[in-house]
């Protein structure tokens, strides 16, 4: 594991740091990369969210890594799919998930980006508002 900066270089897009990469319509035939979660936040107006698996498992999003060069140290961008019905009730998109089991699948780019870089299905994700420390659940996910 190593440490790496969030966000691309911005000297090769016009001063813009590029933290996300879409899926669609994308090859990443190397410099595949895992960020080790176990939530995520999104922010819609004053409000924010806290995303969990349900179940409570750790996982991964999906990225891809870039060289340091120069100034600019070791960086990396998560790759996005369009929101699962869960999310999609906040926001279009987020990180691409790998679960633990998919993690060499990504890693050795054995298995094409298709059948990886997929939006979840519904149920899969716990959305909890973020109150002053608190956690209170917006919207429960049920096992069927």
């Amino acid at each position: 594991m190593v440490e790496a900066t969030w966000g691309s270089d911005p000297r090769f897009s016009a001063g813009v740091t590029y933290r996300f990469a879409r899926a669609e319509g994308q090859t990443f035939p190397s410099h595949r990369c895992l960020i080790p979660a176990s939530e995520f936040h999104m922010t819609v107006g004053d409000k924010r969210y806290r995303v969990t698996l349900d179940g409570g498992n750790h996982f991964y999003l999906a990225g891809v890594w870039e060289p340091a060069m120069a100034d600019w140290p070791l960086c990396y961008r998560v790759i996005t799919v369009a929101a699962n019905p869960e999310v999609a009730r906040y926001q279009e998109r987020h990180g691409a998930i790998i679960q633990r089991r998919q993690v060499m699948q990504w890693l050795d780019a054995q298995v094409p980006e298709a059948d990886l870089l997929q939006t979840p299905p519904a149920r899969t994700f716990i959305v909890e508002e973020i109150t002053s420390g608190s956690r209170r659940p917006v919207q429960q996910a049920l096992a069927l």
